[in-house]
This record gives C-alpha cells, structure tokens and sequence, in this order.
C-alpha cells in the first residue's frame, strides 16, 4: 500500500467538521512559490481549503465566519514539527510523555501537525490524537511514531526481524503512521524498515558512525530508510569513533562529505536537521530568547525546581556540534538538497523551553544559516509534508488542502522571527485564538510538589 494512501485515509476519517470561514485580507505565502503576494481571500468548508479568491453569494451560510486581517498580516502554512518531543524531563529522572498542555502550545505557536519522533508513553499520544481528532480538546495533528526501536527504549531488548514485523504490524493497526530507530544495530534498522513499508508508513533514524554496533547513515540509506535526524553523516565518519566528536571537524568540500551528500540526493531521503537541539544542553545561542516567557507554563513547584538549579555551563561538544549542523545544513542545502530537509525541534523540555516555541527558534536557526527565508518556510511545511506522505494535503495554502494555517504580525521574509507573533491559528478549518491557548496552559505543565513526583 503507498504511504499517500494510508496516511491520506488516516487524516480523512478523523478530520472534526467546523464551521465555514473566510479569511480577507492581509497577506499570503502559500509556500508554492517563494513570494508573497496579496490574499485574494481562502474559502474553507468541512475543514478544507475550498477556494481562493473574494468570497460569492453561493458560499456558507448564516453561520459563516469571516477573518478579516490587517495590511501587517501574514498567512501562512502551519508548521509541520518532524521531531516534536512531548516528553519532558523535569526532574532528571527521565523522560515522561506530557500530551495535556504540549498540545496546547504547539497549536497556539502554528505547529499544527507534529511526528514526536520516538515516543515513551505511546499509548498516551494515541489517545491525545484520538481526542483531538474527535474535537474534545484542541491541538495540533499528531502523526503517532510509536516506540522507539533500539536501546533509547526503555528495556530495550533485541528483537528478532520476526519480531519486530509482528510488533510494528500491532502498532500501525492501532494507529502508529511512522517509526524511529535510535541506538538501533543494522540488523534492527534493516527489520524495521521493511516491516514499516510493508504497511506503507515511514521510518526515521537516529543514527551514528557504525562504532560499536550502531548504524551509519549510509547503510541505512542503502537499506531504505526514508529520513535521517541531526547530522547527514555517513562516509564522512570514522567507524571507530563515535559520530559527534568526528562531525564538528567535518569538512563541507571533502570528497567523502560529497559522497555522503550525494546517497540522500540520489536516494531522495530526507534530512531532519534538528539545527537547534544541542543548545538546549549547552550555552545559549542567538535566538534563545523569550518572546513569550515559556517558564512560565510550568507549575510553580517546577518553576522553583529550574531556579535553584546550578547556572547553564558550556558543554564543548554540544556547542561545537550546533554550529557544524549550521554549516553543513548550509552545504547540503548548496548542493541541492534544499527539497529534502524537515524542520524538527527535538527539545525534550526540562522546565526552560518548550517545543512548541522551539519550532520558531529553529526557523530562525536556518536563515541564520545562511538558508533564504522562503526557504526555510517551504523546509517547515511543504518539505514536511512531503517527507511524511501528506504533501497532497497539506504544506501549502491551496484549494483541496486541509485547512492548516496560521497568520502573524510581519513579513517573514523580510524577517524570520516574525513567526512568532502568531495573531490566528487555524487547524482543520476551525479558528483558534492563540493568546487563550496558551492563557490556559500557564502553570500547568509538571508536578505540583515534592509529593507529585510519579510519573514524572
């Protein structure tokens, strides 16, 4: 079965119906060229883009809504998060899986479809899609991705390639549409990919340089495998060292960083560049700010746990590999790979930042990079899309698409950051007021003191 096909009976079956809108007025970037042109006004009906253009007499009825945007208003595609961590980590005692207020966030910011990437309650995030999808709560899509494969799962055990087609078979039948491997040896990797395209779903890996019985990019590509997180690697690493030490010297015009570029290229796997995430484990760096304090949505016994921690130190490597994945980012968009990158947050929160606003951090990361703002738009919608099976129907702001769009306060491309003055967040064609999404997820997210700790 082909993955549009799955994926695309998946999302129509679970689309909640909403009342007609129009939306006039403002500004368009329909992510189909790299331009912004005047809104002719969108047409959405059953939670899809009818048409574009003014608004006829035949169109809705008595109860129809009408969005009318300023002359300093943006419409854009909702951001599709291809690393959307849920789980948290908050009191250093692993990660847990927080689908109440995560989801809130994620909507509230534009992110209106989210892969988490490997997940540690899968049950948890079935059930959040299931009641989103539904329309009992809000929130953005999620494109479940089930556990993870390999020794990032607690209790990992080693499966057998039987094993692991009977448990990803159990998995997508429960609803799971993409898998990821992480700390998985060739032989996992070479299982779960087959397994997964059996059903027609996707795999993405985390993966390193082969040292110690991991996988290296270019065997799984050669096995594969669709889309690769954080680093292109490949036969630009040493199999006798571990891949990050050996990443940040990376040359960009060496003949084996060429090869490595050259196997996505002709392969057509997806690069998920997660620019952002070492800082989150390191110094911060330019982008880092908050406009919007997302400590905040913390409880306050979170918020004092974060406060008496010991200040932020510099880890050398984490620093060092945020900006080799700036530049080699850049060198592989240079050599044609521009269609191919995803944008992913990857920021498993512990009490600072959230995801959600992350997705906008990252967006800023690629045009510091050196990628053009249209660019780096097309990388977090259309390229998203397309890397997950649903670029017929969603990525772009045209007749026929799900209707996922959010608006903002200033010309993206005349400066990336403005992405983050979300004014109107629309989902499945049902308008969302940002500032109430996130009014109620203030002080909400973690425990509510020291006798609050489980499942934290």
């Amino acid at each position: 079965m082909a993955l549009s096909l799955i994926l695309g009976v998946f999302v129509s079956s679970t689309v909640a119906a909403a009342q007609d809108l129009v939306v006039q007025g403002g500004w368009l970037f329909d992510a189909i060229t790299d331009e912004v042109t005047r809104n002719p006004g969108i047409m959405i009906s059953g939670g899809r883009i009818l048409e574009m253009g003014p608004a006829n007499s035949d169109f809705g009825g008595a109860e129809i809504q009408i969005l009318s945007l300023g002359e300093d208003e943006y419409v854009l595609p909702g951001i599709i998060d291809l690393h959307a961590h849920y789980n948290v980590n908050l009191l250093g005692e692993g990660r847990s899986d927080e689908v109440e207020i995560n989801t809130l966030v994620y909507l509230a910011n534009g992110v209106t479809t989210t892969f988490p990437a490997g997940e540690y309650n899968p049950e948890r995030l079935l059930r959040a899609r299931e009641e989103i999808d539904a329309g009992v709560r809000p929130g953005p899509r999620i494109i479940p991705s089930g556990p993870y494969f390999g020794r990032s799962r607690p209790g990992w055990e080693p499966m057998t390639g039987e094993q692991i087609h009977t448990e990803v078979a159990d998995w997508v039948r429960r609803g799971v549409r993409g898998f990821k491997a992480k700390g998985a040896d060739p032989q996992t990797v070479r299982a779960l990919v087959e397994a997964a395209h059996r059903h027609g779903v996707t795999v993405t890996g985390h993966l390193d340089s082969g040292f110690r019985e991991t996988t290296n990019a270019a065997d799984a590509i050669r096995m594969g495998i669709d889309r690769v997180e954080h680093i292109l690697g490949g036969v630009a690493l040493d199999p006798t060292q571990p891949a990050y030490p050996v990443w940040v010297k990376v040359d960009t015009a060496s003949a084996a960083f060429r090869e490595t570029v050259r196997m996505f290229l002709d392969h057509g796997v997806r690069f998920n560049a997660t620019i952002t995430a070492p800082v989150y484990f390191t110094e911060l760096e330019e982008g880092f700010d908050y406009w919007v304090d997302e400590r905040e949505f913390f409880t306050p016994y979170v918020q004092q746990l974060v406060a008496e921690r010991e200040p932020r130190q510099r880890n050398a490597l984490m620093s060092e590999l945020y900006w080799a994945m700036r530049r080699t980012t850049k060198a592989f968009y240079d050599a044609g790979g521009g269609d191919l990158i995803t944008l992913g947050t990857d920021n498993p929160s512990r009490g600072e930042f959230l995801p959600g606003f992350s997705a906008h951090r990252e967006l800023h990361a690629f045009v510091l990079a050196g990628i053009p703002e249209a660019a780096a738009l097309r990388i977090a919608t259309i390229n998203g899309a397309r890397a997950i099976g649903m670029g017929d129907i969603l990525g772009t702001i045209e007749p026929g698409k799900l209707a996922d769009l959010f608006v903002v306060r200033g010309n993206p491309l005349e400066e990336i950051t403005n992405t983050r003055n979300v004014q109107h967040v629309i989902r499945g064609g049902e308008l969302h007021d940002p500032s109430g999404l996130l009014q109620r997820a203030r002080g909400r997210i973690g425990p509510t003191g020291p006798d609050d700790h489980a499942g934290w």
